[in-house]
């Protein structure tokens, strides 16, 4: 991916706006902490100096422009005062209007979805993650050649034979953008196939998966460390981690779990990066078990709680799988807050307030996995016709098959499953 933000040598001063629009996501959120997850997600990538912040009251979207000409010559001036380079605008942007604020600004410009890509570009270790973000930008791009691709200057013309080449290379490069997206697809799926094979071999030894999840900077990665000794990236930062990482955890009855760090989600999270990221995510899909991590010192705790909420249900998460709500970071409450906090969690089932940083309520979130993990197992016949392949697969997929052999009209299977998979299995 071309990642035009940061220069080797020196600092990009860069100056992020946040659009108040009436409608969308700051229905949700206060504009004022939208602000400061954007500056948030402009600090997360390297090498960028952020010169100045702002919310922009927007009213209405201007087609062309975006904001007001008014708005946009005060802006201008601040820029060229500051010596901006980079102007990040916490929201999407429309190709047409990018290439309108780019020419007016003299500087270059990124919205949301962007940003996002750049931060996911410069953080992707493995190979999947990597596949994965190259594929979603290049989506990105390919509705924006106009600005991205420098060479197609050129077709800025009027008729006849001045905006015919341009015509002509913008299409060529539509064309080796959607060869690459291929390539990468081929790539993706062997990688895939590759972490299914993994996936397979955990079934034959039946660990319950126990997966992480929760809005970015959550302390998803903090709770990693601390209940598996593992020493995963983990700073006060969006997107510290992206790429999945699985370690086992023995719980206090002996009983050995995987636990799942995934990648942390945010507020309109790029479609793009939805769907690319799915395989990442499958994790969660076949979880025995989800751990819905919270900051719960954050103000917008509740809207954040909302937003991973809406990504899950996105996903396709089962909603039979059971949930905990791990309120993490308590330690940065004022006691009186942790005193209310600790009377709500003794009494409500399935939350659980700890510090990930100081270890404190993590014995009884322990426990807690270990009392929802160690269902009561039955051992059962099931007779399958050869036809029934869809039932022998979720079987074998559940890892309860003790036993198969083959009769005259199909299969005889010796399954141990709990209720839960039991009731999941006759559903289908």
């Amino acid at each position: 991916m071309n990642t035009p933000v940061t220069v080797k040598d020196r600092p990009v001063k860069a100056y992020v706006l946040h659009p108040d629009l009436k409608s969308g996501r700051t229905a949700r959120r206060m504009p004022e902490h939208a602000l400061a997850e954007a500056v948030s997600l402009a600090a997360a990538l390297p090498n960028l100096e952020i010169a100045g912040s702002e919310i922009v009251r927007l009213p209405k979207v201007q087609p062309g422009m975006l904001f007001g000409s008014g708005k946009i010559a005060e802006l201008k001036a601040r820029f060229a005062a500051a010596d901006v380079e980079l102007v990040l605008v916490d929201g999407p942007v429309s190709p047409v209007q990018q290439r309108n604020l780019e020419k007016e600004w003299g500087v270059k410009l990124l919205d949301r979805t962007g940003l996002i890509l750049e931060i996911f570009a410069d953080r992707a270790r493995t190979r999947e993650g990597v596949l994965q973000v190259e594929l979603a930008a290049l989506s990105y791009q390919r509705t924006r050649l106009v600005r991205a691709w420098t060479h197609l200057e050129r077709q800025r013309g009027g008729l006849g034979f001045v905006g015919g080449p341009g015509e002509t290379q913008i299409e060529a490069d539509r064309r080796a953008i959607d060869e690459e997206v291929v390539k990468i697809r081929r790539q993706l799926a062997k990688v895939v196939k590759t972490r299914e094979l993994h996936r397979a071999a955990r079934r034959k030894v039946p660990f319950p998966i126990v997966a992480l999840v929760g809005y970015t900077n959550a302390g998803k990665s903090t709770l990693f460390n601390r209940m598996t000794g593992a020493e995963v990236l983990a700073k006060d930062m969006l997107f510290a981690t992206l790429d999945p990482t699985m370690r086992g955890v023995e719980l206090p009855s002996g009983k050995k779990v995987i636990l799942s760090d995934t990648v942390g989600f945010i507020s309109d999270l790029p479609t793009q990066l939805v769907a690319a990221f799915r395989a990442t995510l499958e994790e969660v899909l076949e979880a025995d078990l989800i751990l819905h991590v919270r900051d719960i010192a954050h103000p917008e705790t509740e809207e954040q709680a909302a937003d991973v909420s809406d990504i899950l249900e996105s996903l396709g998460v089962d909603e039979d799988v059971p949930m905990f709500e791990v309120w993490n970071k308590i330690d940065l409450l004022a006691p009186p807050l942790r005193e209310a906090l600790e009377v709500q969690d003794a009494r409500t089932p399935g939350i659980h307030a700890v510090s990930a940083l100081t270890g404190e309520g993590l014995p009884a979130l322990l426990e807690a996995i270990n009392g929802t993990l160690d269902e009561p197992r039955e051992e059962t016949n099931i007779d399958l016709p050869f036809q029934a392949g869809k039932e022998r697969a979720w079987l074998h997929r559940e890892g309860v098959v003790q036993k198969e052999t083959e009769t005259s009209d199909g299969f005889r299977l010796l399954v141990r499953w709990s209720a839960r998979q039991k009731a999941a299995f006759e559903s289908l």
